[in-house]
C-alpha cells in the first residue's frame, strides 16, 4: 500500500509555476520564481519536487542533447520544436496518427509506454533578425 504524499504549500507552487508557463521552464527558472513566495526555498528541494512530480505524471520533464532539462506541464501528446540558434523551446502541434503509432509498436519486439518527437530549425523570431537589413 503506497504512502499518501504529504501535502506541500512548496510544491504546490512549484507545480503552479510549471503549469503558469509555457516556455518550458528549467529548474533555475523555476526556482527563481518560486523563491519570491517562499525566499527559504533551497534548488535542491526545486529539483527533487520538480523529480517527484514527474515521477507522479504531474508534470513531464524534457531532456535534449546537452541542455538543462525543462518541464512542461502540458499533459496531451504533443511534438516539440527547438532553435538551435537560440535555444527557445516550443509546443508543436504533431500528432502522430494512431495508425503510425500501431505500425512502430508492432514492429518493436517489446512494450512502448511512451514517446516524444523534437524538431528542430530556426524559430520564427530568429529567422526575422536574421532578415532585418538594417544597420
Amino acid at each position: 500500500m503506497a504512502v499518501p504524499l504529504k501535502k506541500s504549500r512548496q510544491r504546490e507552487a512549484i507545480l503552479r509555476c510549471v503549469l503558469s508557463h509555457h516556455d518550458h521552464p528549467t529548474a533555475d527558472n523555476i526556482y527563481m520564481e518560486v523563491r519570491k513566495d517562499f525566499p527559504n526555498i533551497s534548488l535542491g528541494t526545486v529539483y527533487r519536487n520538480l523529480s517527484l512530480l514527474t515521477k507522479l505524471g504531474k508534470i513531464q520533464k524534457i531532456t535534449f542533447d546537452d541542455h538543462a532539462d525543462h518541464f512542461d506541464g502540458e499533459l496531451h501528446h504533443h511534438a516539440h520544436f527547438v532553435c538551435t540558434e537560440c535555444g527557445c523551446l516550443q509546443d508543436f502541434p504533431f500528432h502522430l496518427k494512431s495508425s503510425s503509432y500501431e505500425n512502430v509498436s508492432q514492429e518493436f519486439d517489446g512494450v512502448i509506454s511512451e514517446y516524444s518527437i523534437l524538431f528542430r530549425g530556426k524559430c520564427k523570431k530568429c529567422i526575422s533578425e536574421n532578415t532585418d537589413t538594417s544597420i
